[in-house]
C-alpha cells in the first residue's frame, strides 16, 4: 500500500460568529497488494485535520496497549531557535508536519497486525463518518486521554534545548559578519593597491552571513527527526502503565486469595469471629460446612481469574516485547543515519567556511604585506582579527 501526503490546505470553520482556521492535509492511498482485505473499496484521496490524526493515535494506542505507536509530528513549534516563526500557519513549518503526518503513516502501514485494522483503513477511506464509526466500538472507555500529557525523554529533550541555544549564538555570529562584509566592501572602493584582496574578504565575509539560512533549514529539517523518538516516549510510557495495571490487579487477586485461604482455615480449625465470642454465639457444624462450601466457591473463582490475568498479562509482555524490540532495531537504523547526517551537515558548514577564509584572507595578508603606507601595528592587529575569526 502506498501512501502520500501531498498538499496542504489553509481552511475556515463555518461559524459566523467566531472565525477560526485550521489546516487539512491531503492523503492519497494506492493498493499494490491484491491480497489486501479492503483492495475492492478502491482507496483514493480524501483531506484530514490534524487533530483527526491525533484522534486515530489515540484510538490505536487504546486498542493496541502492547504496541510501539508513533508519534505524530508537533502541533506547535518546539525548541525555537534564530529566527524560526513559531506561526503554525507557517508555509515551512506546515510543510514539515506534511512530512511528519506521512511519515506516521508509512510506520503504521508497515506494522503487521495495526496495518490491518479496519479503523485505520477506514481513516484512509472514508471521509465523512469516520469520528462517528471508531467512537461506535467504545475505545475512549478503555483507556485515559493522554494527547496532552506527552512525556519527554531527558537525554533527548537536553540534546534538543542546547542545539536551539547553540543554533541561535551561530545564527547572531554569522550575521555579525554581514557588516564586516559591508565595511570591507566600502574600503576597497578608497583603496587601489589592496582594492581587489578587500573586495574579495567582504565577499567572505557576506558569505558567512547568507550561508547561515540555508545551512539551518537543513538542520531543522534533521532536527525534527529527532523528536519523533523524543515523542515516542509517550508511547513506552503508556507500554509500561498498561502492564502495571495488569501487574497490579494480579497481585490484588492473589491478596484476596490468600485472605480467603486464612479464612477458610479459620473456619475448619473452628475459630469464630470477634462478634461471635463478644456475643457468645458459636457456629453449628451445618453452618460451618456451608461457610466452607461457600468460601471454596469463593476461592476457585479468584483462582480463575488470577489464571486469566496471569495470561492475560503474559501475553501482553510477550507481544509489547516483540513490537518494543521491532521498534528498537529502527530506532538504531534510524537516529544513526539521522546524526550521520547532522555530522556530515556541521562537517559542510566548516569546510565551506575554511576553504573559503583560506582563499580569500590569506591572499588579503599577502596583499596588505607589500604597501607601505600600513604600519606593522595594523597588520598585526589584522592577522590577530583573522585567525580569531577562523
Amino acid at each position: 500500500m502506498d501512501i502520500s501526503i501531498t498538499e496542504s490546505e489553509k481552511r475556515a470553520t463555518s461559524s459566523l460568529n467566531l472565525r477560526d482556521y485550521y489546516t487539512v492535509y491531503l492523503i492519497e492511498t494506492r493498493i499494490t497488494d491484491n491480497s489486501w482485505e479492503l483492495s475492492e473499496h478502491g482507496l483514493g484521496q480524501l483531506w484530514r485535520r490534524y487533530s483527526e490524526f491525533e484522534q486515530l493515535r489515540y484510538y490505536l494506542s487504546s486498542t493496541y496497549p502492547w504496541a510501539v505507536i508513533p508519534p505524530l509530528p508537533e502541533k506547535k513549534h518546539t525548541f525555537p531557535s534564530h529566527n524560526v516563526p513559531t506561526d503554525t500557519f507557517d508555509p515551512d513549518f506546515v510543510d514539515r508536519r506534511r512530512a511528519g503526518l506521512e511519515n506516521f503513516l508509512h510506520r503504521i502501514a508497515t506494522h503487521p497486525v495495526i496495518s490491518r485494522d479496519s479503523m485505520f483503513l477506514m481513516f484512509l477511506q472514508k471521509e465523512e463518518g469516520w469520528r462517528k464509526s471508531m467512537k461506535e466500538t467504545g475505545y475512549i472507555q478503555l483507556a485515559e486521554d493522554k494527547l496532552k500529557t506527552l512525556n519527554a525523554i531527558g537525554c533527548i529533550n537536553n540534546a534538543l534545548r542546547v542545539r536551539a541555544k547553540i543554533a541561535t549564538k551561530v545564527y547572531n555570529i554569522h550575521k555579525l559578519h554581514a557588516t564586516y562584509g559591508k565595511v570591507f566592501s566600502e574600503w576597497s572602493a578608497i583603496e587601489k593597491e589592496m582594492g581587489d584582496s578587500l573586495q574579495r574578504a567582504g565577499h567572505f565575509f557576506d558569505s558567512i552571513a547568507a550561508g547561515i539560512d540555508s545551512a539551518l533549514e537543513d538542520e531543522e529539517q534533521i532536527i525534527d527527526q529527532i523528536k519523533e523518538y523524543l515523542y515516542y516516549a509517550s508511547t513506552l510510557d503508556d507500554i509500561c502503565n498498561q502492564r502495571d495495571i495488569l501487574q497490579f490487579e494480579l497481585e490484588q487477586l492473589q491478596d484476596l486469595l490468600n485472605s480467603k485461604k486464612e479464612e477458610r482455615t479459620r473456619i475448619q480449625q473452628g475459630k469464630s469471629g470477634v462478634l461471635s465470642r463478644l456475643f457468645g454465639s458459636m457456629d453449628s457444624e451445618e453452618m460451618r460446612s456451608a461457610k466452607l462450601d461457600q468460601i471454596n466457591d469463593k476461592i476457585q473463582e479468584i483462582e480463575r481469574d488470577i489464571s486469566q490475568t496471569g495470561d492475560k498479562l503474559q501475553d501482553f509482555k510477550n507481544k509489547a516485547l516483540s513490537d518494543i524490540d521491532t521498534f528498537q532495531k529502527t530506532k538504531v537504523t534510524d537516529l544513526t543515519e539521522t546524526l550521520e547526517d547532522f555530522m556530515k551537515l556541521q562537517i559542510k558548514m566548516a569546510r565551506k567556511v575554511k576553504i573559503y577564509s583560506n582563499f580569500c584572507l590569506w591572499g588579503f595578508i599577502s596583499r596588505i604585506m607589500k604597501i607601505d603606507l600600513i604600519n606593522r601595528t595594523e597588520v598585526n592587529n589584522m592577522l590577530w582579527t583573522i585567525t580569531v575569526m577562523d
